[in-house]
């Protein structure tokens, strides 16, 4: 019956395919109509009524009425929302928030997740992603044997019980469609238990017996912590070997590269396929759309309209912005979102660059809080991810993970650098040779940094710092960011995540 079950979607997938393929065409058709439509459904909230959404005609009207937002500015009325007040910046009552804790920050960010978005969103960017997946390996049996994704935990708010937050993951899981869960492993007890050691150890009991495991999900760094324990239960050598059926992975939320030597060592299968996917708190954005290309399909009919900030405008209190239709292939740009949660002219902080047009696939370039620039160099968390793969590739090795910092003018040299702490899952015979590696691929990738680098006279060589396997995971737990949503902060233009991981590692040697 599974088997004609996957027959089923299979078909349904290639109907689908068909809308993808014309917003793929003409994605400005959509992004005005999802405009509008948004528009309209919010015109009598409290902040459409503010911004007299009902006399707004166009995408340049709209740009000039609405202020550019961030988590900040709408903080209070997501607070009353959460409370349970009605038709703020979505109309009705918004039940479920999205929880996010962020990298830079030990502050929380709730964002509302009305039906409308969770469905229209979330759901909808899920069967994209599918549909994508199956476009490229029509061999998928996602729907005849089980699947695993990583998810968080939600709770209660204290002051008002109807109102729940947690993991975007979370909520997916909870309210996952019937169809979803008859595929589903572990059960949803135990996926959503809210001690993540505790989650962790349970899941690789339950999946650890099982054979029919077709494609998993999650962040990079605790699905490795998951399957090292599936295979210390195990006593086997690969994640194959458990699981005999794998075929897929979705990954995102953190840069790939530093990973994926790790990935083909527990899955060491050339038919076995890597999915990017970009699921943010905020909404669901894009996919992979080719398996043979690092870059992402933007979502362009999945109840969200997009607005584009150049770097140029990033530190500017009203950024001037670009529609999809405008964007330019190279360019970093701020996303800026207006979405069926009710976030209106919203950045999430996430930068991106266009790869091509029409379709408009992009990669991930990092976050508006997380590059260096201490020197005018510029250097965001792909150029890093990118340069660190190539080293770890010349040099034989494997990272587990980093995070880097600048080096301000100091002493007599009157030069600056970059300071490097990684945590090797199998280091290089010549760390010297690595680092300077390290270093050229930088210049080469990013060529701001390849000038402020030119004969030493402004930067001096980057300078790495190894600490031993574990620690990320360990200061990341004493810092209350041990967890499925948590990930370790790639960049700072500020040396506060460097200091504190070598005085983590200085106390745990005391």
């Amino acid at each position: 019956m599974k088997w004609l079950v996957n027959k089923l979607v299979r078909q349904y997938m290639r109907l689908r395919m068909r809308r993808i393929e014309r917003y793929m065409k003409r994605p400005e058709e959509p992004q005005e109509r999802w405009l509008q439509r948004l528009l309209d459904t919010a015109r009598n909230t409290e902040f459409g009524r503010e911004y007299d959404f009902k006399s707004i005609r166009n995408a340049e009207e709209f740009a000039q009425r609405v202020p550019a937002h961030d988590y900040e500015s709408v903080k209070d009325q997501i607070t009353r929302m959460m409370r349970g007040e009605r038709d703020v910046l979505w109309p009705g009552q918004v039940n479920w928030y999205s929880k996010s804790s962020g990298t830079t920050s030990d502050k929380s960010k709730y964002i509302p997740v009305p039906m409308s978005n969770l469905y229209g969103c979330h759901y909808a960017g899920s069967w994209d992603s599918l549909t994508l997946l199956y476009h490229n390996k029509p061999d998928m049996e996602v729907f005849r044997r089980k699947n695993l994704v990583m998810s968080g935990s939600f709770q209660s708010l204290n002051e008002y019980p109807k109102t729940r937050y947690g993991d975007i993951s979370s909520l997916m899981t909870h309210h996952m469609p019937v169809i979803g869960r008859a595929f589903h492993t572990p059960d949803f007890k135990t996926v959503l238990l809210s001690n993540f050691e505790e989650k962790i150890h349970h899941i690789a009991e339950r999946t650890s017996r099982r054979d029919d495991i077709v494609m998993f999900g999650g962040v990079p760094t605790w699905v490795i912590v998951l399957f090292r324990l599936i295979l210390e239960k195990t006593g086997k050598s690969n994640m194959l070997e458990v699981w005999p059926h794998l075929q897929a992975y979705m990954h995102g939320g953190v840069g790939f590269e530093p990973y994926r030597e790790t990935f083909r060592a527990l899955v060491p299968s050339d038919s076995f396929v890597y999915q990017e996917i970009y699921n943010a708190s905020e909404g669901y954005f894009g996919a992979q759309c080719e398996l043979g290309k690092n870059d992402m399909l933007l979502f362009a009919d999945n109840g969200v309209y997009y607005e584009f900030v150049p770097a140029d405008e990033w530190d500017k209190d009203h950024p001037a912005t670009v529609v999809l239709a405008d964007v330019e292939v190279g360019k970093n740009y701020a996303v800026m979102i207006s979405s069926n949660n009710g976030l209106w002219r919203y950045l999430p902080g996430d930068t991106i660059m266009f790869t091509r047009k029409n379709p408009h696939c992009f990669r991930i370039t990092g976050r508006t809080k997380q590059f260096i620039n201490a020197f005018g160099e510029e250097v965001m968390v792909g150029d890093t991810d990118k340069a660190l793969a190539e080293a770890c590739r010349q040099l034989n090795a494997v990272v587990s993970e980093y995070t880097a910092a600048p080096v301000y003018f100091s002493g007599d040299q009157g030069k600056g650098g970059h300071e490097w702490v990684v945590e090797f899952e199998r280091e290089p015979s010549d760390l010297e040779r690595f680092n300077e590696v390290l270093d050229l691929m930088l210049q080469q990738i990013n060529s701001d940094y390849e000038a402020k680098r030119f004969k030493s006279m402004a930067l001096r060589r980057l300078h790495l710092q190894t600490v031993p396997r574990g620690t990320f995971h360990r200061w990341m737990r004493a810092r209350g960011k041990f967890g499925n949503q948590n990930k370790v902060p790639r960049l700072a233009n500020h040396r506060n995540f460097v200091e504190e991981i070598m005085q983590f590692v200085a106390s745990s040697n005391a």
